[in-house]
């Protein structure tokens, strides 16, 4: 059974997350009223998630992220942000949280992010021992306009780049997430060519028309190229989509105070701030993600020094 800890200063707000995330069968959840008392709890049984205001007395949640950093914990936090608090939230992903929601999207946006950081940690947590024992890997993979593959071709690839230990638990993680975003991306925007905007204007829609064009012709017929190479000092992944892409110059800002609080640019700041690299190609329907080692990262670093 997933266990969530809510942690909020206000009754109300914890009173509010709790009703939503408590109408989901099978979720277990308990609160804490500031990151201090998060922190205890984290330390004593940790939960599966933290799902944490970003502006608290005490410890608020950037300071919690980063504390839990410290203590090598392998709890995923997701960040409730509200508008205001742009800048923080950034700094909080930088430090090592797995994901955000705006306050205000709560109610249609929040089990997305939830589930999503629950699969990804729990595929990340089962992962077997032969996988530590990889050297190198790579393959290409070709797969149906299908949500059903596309997530499950990101659990399988999360599981081999675990193996690989190219980065720290708490990293794996993010890079799940952020290769959950650029797959869903694909999928989505892509090849379905369902804009994000219209997410944020109609929730519900979104969806519909996603589910009604993936049984459409063109959509239907689209496919997503996945190309994945693994090695001791890196991950490379390429995603190409069937779709008519999109300008690249006119890609927003993620970090914009503008975008933080809207589905449109969510993915792209994640994806930016988790990897070390991300490149599209001209056309805009091929993304790059790469993710170096430390060590590769420190040598590049002396080297220019």
């Amino acid at each position: 059974m997933p266990r969530i800890l809510i942690v909020d200063d206000s009754p109300l707000d914890r009173r509010l997350i709790g009703g939503l995330l408590e109408k989901i069968p099978g979720i277990e959840i308990s609160y804490a009223t500031d990151g201090y008392e998060a922190l205890t709890a984290v330390q004593q049984d940790p939960p599966d998630i933290v799902l944490t205001d970003l502006e608290m007395p005490g410890l608020g949640g950037l300071d919690l992220v980063r504390r839990m950093k410290d203590l090598q914990s392998l709890t995923p936090v997701i960040l409730m942000t509200a508008a205001g608090s742009e800048d923080v939230a950034v700094r909080a992903l930088q430090a090592g949280a797995a994901s955000y929601v705006p306050k205000r999207s709560l109610p249609n946006e929040l089990w997305n992010a939830v589930s999503n950081v629950l699969r990804v940690s729990g595929e990340r947590r089962t992962q077997t021992r032969v996988l530590h024992r990889l050297q190198r890997w790579e393959s290409d993979f070709l797969i149906e306009n299908d949500l059903e593959l596309v997530t499950a071709l990101s659990a399988y690839l999360m599981q081999s780049f675990s193996g690989l230990r190219i980065c720290s638990s708490a990293e794996q993680l993010r890079v799940g997430v952020a290769l959950d975003e650029a797959l869903l991306n694909a999928y989505f925007h892509g090849n379905l060519e369902v804009s994000s905007k219209l997410r944020e204007t109609n929730y519900n829609e979104f969806f519909d028309l996603a589910k009604r064009r993936s049984q459409e012709s063109p959509y239907q017929e689209r496919r997503i190229r996945v190309s994945a190479r693994f090695s001791a000092t890196d991950a490379t992944f390429v995603i190409r989509d069937d779709g008519p892409g999109f300008d690249v110059a006119s890609l927003p800002d993620p970090c914009d105070s503008r975008y933080l609080e809207r589905p449109h640019g969510r993915g792209l700041l994640l994806m930016r701030t988790f990897l070390d690299e991300v490149l599209y190609n001209d056309r805009g329907n091929e993304v790059t993600l790469i993710k170096r080692s430390r060590q590769t990262l420190k040598g590049s670093t002396e080297a220019l020094s």
